[in-house]
């Protein structure tokens, strides 16, 4: 028999509320087959709220000496409240991700925009240097002449 400890979900729809029992891990999540309950855990208060997490520590010292391995939320649990040591526990799922097309699409919105910026930068720089050019002289007056003495002829 593998003994765990877990969370078991209580509460209305869409209002959770989980109770950390100890149970056989052949167990579904809510059988009444549970050894016993050894905290509570409440996801709708605010994070710094003392009540979120209710843990008895003395009971799960005691199921934890006896071979009860805890879940991986169970675990954060305990660590915050500094009965195990911390370790990386990897994300079970990948929603938090973006997809592959999703950070695809934002790189060329990304690679276009520097374009645009590296174009203006380049027309301002442009602009700036013929505004510092001194400006070029009219035509020399010589070449009009010749077009008003063939209108007196």
């Amino acid at each position: 028999m593998a003994t765990v400890i877990r969370l078991a979900r209580y509460g209305a729809k869409k209002r959770p509320y989980y109770h950390i029992v100890v149970t056989d891990s052949r167990n579904a999540r809510n059988s009444g087959n549970i050894l016993g309950v050894v905290g509570k855990y409440d996801p709708m208060l605010a994070r710094d709220n003392e009540k979120r997490v209710i843990l008895k520590i003395d009971e799960i010292k005691a199921w934890m000496a006896k071979g009860a391995k805890p879940s991986d939320r169970v675990y954060r649990f305990l660590a915050n409240a500094g009965l195990v040591a911390k370790r990386e526990i990897p994300n079970q799922t990948k929603k938090n991700l973006q997809s592959e097309k999703t950070l695809q699409k934002i790189k060329d919105k990304a690679d276009k925009l520097a374009k645009i910026a590296e174009e203006k930068a380049a027309a301002e720089a442009s602009a700036k240097a013929a505004a510092e050019a001194p400006a070029e002289e009219p035509a020399p007056a010589a070449e009009e002449a010749p077009a008003t003495e063939a209108v007196a002829e």
